[in-house]
């Protein structure tokens, strides 16, 4: 055990935030189809209910523009810090 873990706490690291990337994507397409708890908010129940009152029919494109945007730039930052860990740790990707 004391050899394994150490050679195994950095990939498990790096797995963790690509993990966190697919959780909130998951979570915000769930709540966005409907299918979360409605009486939590998140960025999923609110491009739901722009959609559902017509955010887009009326123009009112800045109900539907903030919540995109912070799902996009949340999940490319953990996606991005969890690939920069890998190849930090992986030394396989490290050669390359």
């Amino acid at each position: 055990a004391k050899h394994v873990l150490p050679n195994v706490m950095p990939m498990v690291f790096a797995n963790t935030t690509l993990t966190v990337a697919g959780a909130i994507l998951a979570e915000t397409t769930l709540s966005f189809l409907g299918f979360g708890d409605p009486s939590r908010i998140s960025w999923g129940t609110m491009l739901d209910s722009a959609f559902s009152n017509g955010a887009l029919t009326l123009g009112a494109w800045w109900f539907l523009f903030p919540p995109g945007v912070c799902v996009v730039l949340v999940v490319l930052s953990f996606t991005l810090v969890g690939q920069a860990l890998e190849e930090i740790f992986n030394p396989r990707l490290r050669d390359r």
